[in-house]
């Protein structure tokens, strides 16, 4: 393929006929440095050093002329043009705002043609000149004036919108991959170019999800007729060979078992080629937390057999790691928290994780008054598949909260495993002693038990979700042996978002949950197994976990839960966004209560700024139905939306 373009002495355009390769070629700016609240990390060495101006700062005033009735495009094309995007630094000398000009010709015009403009003019000017024609050592002033003066020329749509040998209809529901036709590529749509690269792109993966790893694109004929203003796109595909997995070879493992590392994949030897296949084993392989980088090659060609040779190349992490932490809040005191970790522990990625924290200092000396959490835990991953984890731990804590004070010591064994991406689930086993200090006095409690989870989770981002669903059930029975009981505790919680078409830039979330004990009387139950609302993660607005039954001695936990809350999030720009919300909870003395009483709710707004982290999270709620002691107006502070 290639461009071919005529150009005057005072400005550039497209020429009638088209074969756009030039605007198939996007530049990619590299990485840099994270910048949060003025500050910046992430940096790397000499980074700040090189975005210094080399040479004689030349400045320059920059003109952006288009005509009126294009403000849209024309804030388009100004984010293109590094003219603009830079016009509050000088420029490297008279030379680099010559090389910076004539650079901008064909990003202007790449994106003209991304809006369907392909019969259109750019000039660009430095004192009059036109930035082409100017030699790159002439002399400039300084500072300089730059014109930027664009005519976008016409609206094209496709006349012809076509893939020759198409992918037939997918068999699996897991293979059907977009309609080209149904993101544009048809004839009467405009004919942006990208809707162009998107039609071969999807054409390729069309044949890649039913097994031909080497399809490609082996001819783009696409010509523009400045008449009729129409474009004729052809794409033509070379499907290739049929291909399934052949030997997967393992490089670079020093600690790991390379058979190991081979069997977490998931790639067996003969099965059909899927795209979705690697993908999933690059997850399972960055989920072991053991390899700095895993690359999955595809061999050059399919062998006679339908083979399709694999290589795997790794660089593992140090496995010894450790970490310190702390927190302090004017309520909590000063936190510190400290772990010591083995991510290789027998070669197969097994992790041991010794850990230990403290809240409440400065608040008090005295062990009694403190929390503190210490406990090992052991993960082992790829147990009967892949995708299965044994996972077992033992922990000794003591909390000591407003509603009461626990001291004990837990453990529990399971497995965790994946069915999908979006589907999985947990089993476990535990068991322990505590001892409570609550308004009913000092009890002991011992109890034995299960733990079940299934989840369900499409959402795209957990940390600021703008689509998809996320659903849990866990359900766990257990044994109280101090009183005999026999009881069960089950959760259910749905979460739900919906962007209005707007990329994320106007979106409603709701979020509801129910909860039910059954089996046991509150008196006779461990308080930490109760149910309280009340806080952050629960309804704004009121204390954390003050939000319970109302007894003679003050609030206690209850047998069954209620929760719901809805928030409107939208963004006003593209690092702040605002949201409002309203909460609700209840918590009632039965399992099955009728909630149509004592229901609190919250209601607030909110401010995040959006990291790439996640956003950084301030709310402000106010509750409607205050109790002694809930605040008047409550503060949270985090990362990631509320829910």
């Amino acid at each position: 393929m290639s461009w071919i373009g005529a150009k005057s002495s005072m400005r550039m355009r497209a020429s009638g006929a088209l074969i756009m390769a030039l605007l198939f070629c996007v530049p990619q700016s590299p990485a840099g440095a994270f910048e949060l609240f003025g500050r910046k990390f992430f940096e790397r060495d000499g980074q700040a050093e090189q975005e210094e101006t080399i040479g004689e700062p030349w400045n320059y005033v920059v003109d952006f002329a288009l005509p009126e009735g294009t403000d849209d495009l024309s804030k388009t094309l100004k984010g293109a043009s590094t003219l603009w995007a830079d016009r509050e630094k000088p420029a490297s000398g008279a030379a680099g705002l010559i090389v910076k000009a004539r650079g901008d010709y064909s990003r202007l015009l790449n994106t003209l043609y991304g809006q369907a403009r392909y019969g259109g003019s750019i000039s660009i000017t430095i004192d009059g000149r036109e930035a082409s024609d100017i030699q790159i050592d002439a002399t400039l002033a300084n500072p300089a004036t730059v014109r930027v003066a664009i005519d976008p020329g016409p609206l094209f749509h496709f006349g012809e919108a076509a893939i020759v040998n198409p992918a037939p209809p997918a068999e699996r529901r897991r293979d059907r991959v977009d309609d080209p036709a149904k993101e544009g590529f048809a004839s009467g749509e405009v004919a942006r170019s990208g809707t162009i690269l998107a039609a071969g792109r999807l054409a390729v993966e069309a044949w890649r999800q039913q097994g031909h790893a080497k399809a490609e694109i082996i001819e783009r004929r696409v010509t523009a007729a400045h008449d009729t203003r129409t474009v004729d796109a052809v794409l033509t595909v070379e499907p290739g060979r049929r291909a399934c997995y052949g030997p997967l070879t393992v490089s670079g493992t020093e600690r790991m078992d390379p058979d190991f590392v081979a069997r977490q994949t998931g790639l067996v030897a003969g099965r059909e080629y899927d795209p979705d296949d690697l993908e999933r084993a690059r997850e399972r392989l960055s989920k072991l937390d053991v390899f700095r980088s895993a690359r999955i090659e595809e061999a050059e060609e399919i062998g006679a057999d339908c083979s399709l040779p694999l290589s795997l190349t790794v660089q593992e992490r140090l496995p010894r790691r450790f970490g310190v932490g702390g927190t302090y809040s004017t309520l909590d005191g000063l936190g510190l928290q400290a772990y010591w970790m083995h991510r290789n522990l027998f070669g197969r990625a097994e992790r041991l994780r010794f850990e230990g924290q403290v809240s409440g200092l400065g608040n008090t000396f005295d062990p009694a008054e403190l929390t503190y959490r210490v406990g090992v835990t052991f993960l082992k991953p790829g147990v009967f598949t892949p995708d299965t984890d044994f996972q077992a731990s033992v922990f000794g804590d003591r909390e000591v909260l407003e509603r009461y004070t626990r001291t004990g010591v837990s453990a529990e064994a399971g497995f965790r495993h994946e069915f999908t991406r979006e589907f999985s689930g947990s089993l476990f086993v535990n068991g322990g002693f505590a001892r409570f200090d609550d308004d009913f006095g000092t009890r002991n409690f011992t109890t034995v038990g299960l733990a079940g989870t299934v989840t369900y989770d499409s959402r795209d981002n957990p940390a600021d979700a703008t689509s998809g669903y996320f659903a849990e059930l866990t359900a766990e029975p257990f044994y109280e042996m101090e009183y005999g009981n026999l009881a069960a505790r089950m959760m259910l919680e749905g979460r739900a978002y919906y962007d209005f078409g707007s990329d994320g830039r106007y979106v409603v979330a709701g979020r509801a949950k129910i909860g039910s004990l059954a089996g046991a009387p509150i008196e006779e139950t461990p308080p930490d197994k109760l149910f309280f609302a009340g806080g952050g993660g629960s309804v704004r607005g009121y204390a954390y976990r003050n939000i319970g039954v109302e007894t003679p001695n003050g609030v206690a936990g209850g047998r069954s839960l209620m929760e719901a809350s809805a928030e409107l999030r939208t963004r006003i720009t593209d690092s702040i966004g605002l949201v409002g919300f309203v909460d609700a909870g209840a918590v009632g003395a039965e399992s099955y209560p009728d909630f149509s009483e004592n229901v609190r709710v919250g209601v607030g707004a909110g401010l995040r700024y959006l990291t790439p982290l996640g956003p950084i999270r301030l709310d402000v709620a106010v509750p409607l139905d205050r109790q002694s002691g809930d605040p008047s107006v409550a503060f949270y502070v985090g990362i990631g939306q509320a829910f």
